[in-house]
């Protein structure tokens, strides 16, 4: 289906969502940026509950495995339902730099269940004590490990992929590295939250909405770019830096999910767009005013975004 310019008006944001972006507004207004801080010390914040914001709940539920890596290896938390009818590898979001495989447990527990699917989480290495390409290699090493290993593990052996941000950048990563590195390319599906796919600049909206935007805007985005290509000479505009720019043919159908506040929005519709124009079939769902992982923050249209994208892996599954 075409896209919906209604969607992109100021008056598709509603009430509510005005409201809730108005106190998140606020409490970012409150706290100072991260950018004054070591990544270290906001990782142990967020771990610890940073103010407004409570600590990550760590369910028993959640199987810890492991799997080899170019630097070690690679944790792995796994959420296994009764029955699955496939395996979902879930890559976490955090600029590259924060976040971890063990701080989304209830979000991914949930997915589990209403999915059908076991979620595989990668505790990949962060930035900028591990600088690209480390991240994409133990993302690259981790589906290594579930394409040899799903059917074994879990039962069955279609595979999905999906994260948010960096996470969404990095699966896309890996997919085309396991087309072109391994000639694998037979995901059931790929998941793509408000991700990142491009660093050359060819997105506007980052520029464009980006200076005081909500979440997300040019300042933190160079704090956590800057770390991530920290030492690297790179031409920015590498598709397996910048996946946008790569030959996307052969991959599998895929889900873009982003909010019209998002500075990343133009990285979703670029990318959506060149996935169909490569002959794969895709969809995007277009929230409007969500700014930056809306869905994390208890926004209006968190349940609304988790139902299309659970529905989406299910229907991936069947």
């Amino acid at each position: 289906m075409p896209l919906d310019p209604s969607l992109f008006r100021p008056d598709a944001v509603t009430p509510e969502m005005t409201a809730f972006n108005a106190r998140l507004a606020a409490e970012i207004a409150a706290a100072p940026p991260i950018t004054e801080f070591d990544p270290a010390a906001v990782r142990s914040a967020q771990r610890e509950g940073a103010p407004g914001r409570p600590a990550p709940v760590m369910l028993d539920i959640a199987r810890e495995l492991s799997c080899a890596g170019p630097g070690g290896r690679i944790p792995l938390r796994a959420f296994v339902p009764d029955e699955c009818a496939g395996a979902y590898l879930h890559i976490h979001g955090g600029g590259w730099v924060l976040g971890g495989y063990d701080m989304q447990d209830e979000a991914l527990w949930r997915m589990a269940r209403e999915s059908n699917l076991a979620v595989i989480s990668v505790q990949y290495r962060l930035a900028p004590e591990h600088p690209y390409p480390a991240g994409p290699d133990d993302c690259e090493a981790a589906a290594r490990w579930l394409v040899e290993n799903s059917r074994s593990e879990f039962g069955t052996d279609r595979l999905l992929i999906g994260g948010e941000s960096a996470g969404a950048h990095l699966s896309a990563v890996t997919v085309l590295r396991m087309r072109d590195r391994h000639g694998f390319t037979a995901w059931a599906g790929a998941d793509f939250v408000y991700g990142a796919f491009d660093f050359s600049g060819a997105c506007p909206a980052a520029t464009l909405i980006g200076a005081d935007s909500l979440v997300i805007n040019t300042a933190n985005i160079a704090w956590f770019c800057g770390h991530f290509l920290r030492d690297c000479e790179v031409d920015l505009a590498d598709p397996d830096l910048s996946p946008l720019h790569a030959p996307l043919h052969g991959l599998p159908p895929a889900l873009f999910s982003v909010g019209t506040a998002d500075p990343l929005l133009d990285d979703s519709l670029f990318m959506h767009a060149r996935w169909i124009a490569a002959g794969n079939p895709a969809e995007i769902q277009i929230y409007p005013g969500a700014a930056h992982a809306f869905d994390s923050r208890g926004s209006p249209l968190a349940e609304e975004f988790t139902a299309k994208r659970h529905g989406f892996l299910r229907e991936r599954v069947k």
